[in-house]
């Protein structure tokens, strides 16, 4: 299969800050990537219902259901708790990053945030995704 007909990797933007989500939202696309938003948590969940994502960018405070509560849900989804995950968020105190660690995400980026390194970050895990490093078993 040529790069042409590959299927486009797709990710899930999740934050209640329209700016930093046009901002991800922007990146990701530029390097080919399918972008969907949702701005709370059970949003982000009902997407991800309806079309598993490649990889979710994921803020943790956010109306009606905290990132927190999102990432367990995926943890803890037999469907899902391979996917990818990138905290993206505020809270940069040592307690939040290690229960971000401790709690199953990939990485841990605290706002404000570089976009290049957003970008990476996410192109490695999307290698790692590739390479069958993350395999739903």
């Amino acid at each position: 299969m040529s790069d042409d007909t590959q299927k486009k990797k797709t990710a899930l933007v999740v934050d209640d800050d329209f700016a930093i989500v046009q901002l991800v939202k922007a990146n990701l696309e530029a390097i080919g990537m399918e972008v969907t938003v949702a701005h709370d948590g059970l949003q982000a969940l009902d997407v991800v219902q309806q079309n598993i994502p490649d990889i979710v960018i994921l803020d943790v405070n956010m109306p009606r259901l905290d990132g927190w509560d999102v990432l367990w849900e995926l943890r803890n989804s037999r469907k899902t708790r391979h996917l990818p995950i990138i905290m993206l968020t505020i809270e940069s105190d040592g307690e939040s990053i290690t229960k971000g660690w401790s709690n199953g995400v990939d990485c841990y980026l605290p706002k404000p945030f570089d976009p290049e390194e957003l970008v990476t970050m996410a192109q490695r895990l999307l290698a790692l995704e590739d390479e069958g490093v993350y395999v739903d078993g």
